[in-house]
């Protein structure tokens, strides 16, 4: 007699947490305490009769089975979006979007009048993030990504390269040499950093004093405000100066190690409005950076 599949909520719960290789992460999708999620994993694992993880002190890690059953879970769950999209009319012209927060606001919000103008069928769905998922966002048709490379799983190309450099509001008296006088900030864990900035400028003072937070909102928001100086980049400052809100008072703009990738899921080249979606990014990227 053939065994029953296992309950979709182990299997959902299973591939949360190899997408974040984290139980507290994927508790944190889910809304699941952990202790909840690390039960879910073990009862699936029982169901198989084999682990599916390695419990290291800090990360989890995927066995050879947990390799093997990952794609697979993956791929169903991939099906039974499609097949739902189909069944109840949505797959044409709903479309979801994910990003990251400070892209979502700064950038495509105040863009969309004009896409909605051109395509009025297509509905968006938008999702942010504070960091980017390791893996395409389960059920997102079009993924914007603010990262070094990704891995090649799915449809990658690159919309846009840029340049850091440092803003803050309009009247704050800042020179090179004064500048590690004044309070900095950043968005962590990015390359693309205060400590390589200054040393492109051949700045010799220490290791520079910091805040940082998970999305660069916080810091733009605070030079705003006249806070202090926060990096920036063209994609999520070129509104604010523009309208006066920033200024960037030193000439000097380094090249930033990550750029901005498009990501396409597989139902995404089967959805004409996706398809619309990606097309009219693209025009948008490309003519912002001829501006």
């Amino acid at each position: 007699m053939q065994k029953p599949l296992p309950p979709l909520g182990w299997l959902r719960t299973f591939e949360a947490a190899a997408r974040h290789l984290s139980f507290t992460g994927a508790a944190r999708d889910l809304n699941m305490t952990q202790s909840a999620v690390s039960q879910q994993v073990k009862s699936l694992e029982g169901y198989l009769g084999q682990p599916l993880f390695l419990r290291r002190p800090r990360a989890l890690e995927l066995t050879e089975a947990g390799i093997t059953y990952l794609p697979v879970v993956r791929e169903a769950f991939r099906t039974l979006v499609r097949g739902t999209q189909a069944v109840t009319g949505a797959q044409q012209n709903a479309v979801q979007v994910q990003s990251n927060i400070t892209f979502a606001v700064n950038w495509l919000a105040p863009r969309l009048p004009r896409f909605r103008a051109l395509h009025p069928d297509v509905h968006l769905n938008i999702f942010t993030e504070l960091w980017e998922p390791r893996e395409m966002a389960e059920g997102a048709a079009v993924e914007i990504r603010y990262s070094l490379r990704p891995a090649d799983t799915v449809r990658t190309e690159l919309l846009r390269t840029d340049h850091y450099y440092p803003v803050c509001a309009p009247g704050f008296r800042v020179t090179l040499e004064s500048l590690q006088q004044h309070p900095l900030f950043d968005c962590s864990n990015l390359l693309s950093n205060w400590e390589s900035w200054i040393t492109e400028q051949g700045l010799t003072w220490e290791k520079p004093q910091v805040t940082y937070s998970t999305t660069y909102l916080v810091s733009l928001s605070v030079a705003m405000a006249g806070g202090g100086l926060c990096l920036a980049h063209d994609v999520i400052a070129r509104r604010s100066i523009d309208e006066g809100l920033l200024i960037a008072p030193f000439r000097h703009r380094s090249a930033m190690p990550e750029a901005y990738y498009m990501l396409l899921s597989p139902q995404a080249e089967e959805t004409p409005g996706a398809l619309a979606f990606a097309d009219w990014l693209r025009a948008e990227i490309e003519a912002d950076a001829q501006t």
